[in-house]
């Protein structure tokens, strides 16, 4: 039976400066992405290290502008509106996945445009390497005690105090599962497929409709954020609804990718 060890999420503490783990999550999240990446280039006739690093500059605001800009609109924009300084602060959380997404879609356009390649060109070689943020955007939620799963008696439950009910209960640590799911399983699916060549826009298109699935399924297990609650049908969550778009914009682009690689070829 285990039990939230309760972490700090403040990993150090110099007075008027505080360095949280959440942040330092992030960082970690792109050094692996900058470490994969640049190995990744050596066998890509169309990237360098150089490239990598550059792009990481873009994808990095991309994160952390649509991650946060996306929660705001999708999560809880009516705090936000009474309360606008609440917005700068993320080392409190309050990241949305999909808004990020978002975001590191525009930064790989803009970064396309510079670079002079499609953006499935570039949307491909990053869709593998972007399993390490999710990864770590995972364990830095759970350190800082936040996104958990729904009260249960399985024995994979974790005993954690929840404010509301004034108790000890036990709950899904579902931001291990995400981290599990979208992080390592994500990985390793998208590190298989994209070892052989695949027509442009399939190791896109995989990628987004693995995460949209993963993400669903988790979605049963999760607590559903307290101020949007259920919006339909006593189960659907709003992170199911920004998911589904995903798989079907997925599946359609791994479709779309092999039916104009054989048009191509015919």
């Amino acid at each position: 039976m285990w039990q939230y060890p309760q972490i700090d999420p403040v990993a150090l503490d110099l007075g008027p400066l505080q360095v949280h783990w959440y942040g330092l999550m992030y960082l970690l999240g792109f050094l692996f992405f900058w470490l994969y990446g640049s190995w990744k280039a050596k066998s890509d006739p169309h990237w360098n290290s150089e490239m990598v690093g550059d792009f990481l500059f873009y994808g990095a605001l991309g994160v952390i502008l649509g991650g946060r800009i996306g929660y705001v609109l999708f999560y809880d924009l009516p705090h936000y509106l009474q309360n606008p300084f609440d917005i700068v602060a993320v080392w409190h959380g309050g990241m949305s996945f999909h808004g990020g997404l978002i975001g590191v879609a525009i930064a790989m356009w803009l970064f396309a445009r510079k670079v002079k390649l499609p953006l499935l060109e570039i949307a491909d070689f990053v869709a593998p390497i972007v399993p390490f943020g999710l990864f770590f955007g995972r364990i830095g939620n759970f350190i800082n005690g936040e996104l958990w799963g729904k009260v249960t008696d399985s024995s994979l439950g974790m005993w954690v105090y929840d404010p509301q009910l004034h108790k000890m209960v036990q709950k899904y640590p579902t931001q291990l599962l995400e981290a599990l799911l979208e992080g390592v399983v994500l990985f390793i699916i998208l590190f298989f497929y994209s070892r052989q060549p695949r027509p442009r826009g399939a190791v896109t298109g995989l990628f987004l409709a693995c995460y949209g699935a993963f993400r669903f399924f988790v979605e049963f297990f999760r607590m559903p954020d307290p101020q949007l609650g259920y919006l339909a049908w006593g189960w659907l969550t709003m992170g199911q609804v920004l998911s589904t778009p995903m798989i079907l914009v997925g599946i359609g682009l791994m479709i779309w990718a092999y039916r104009h690689q054989h048009e191509a070829q015919s």
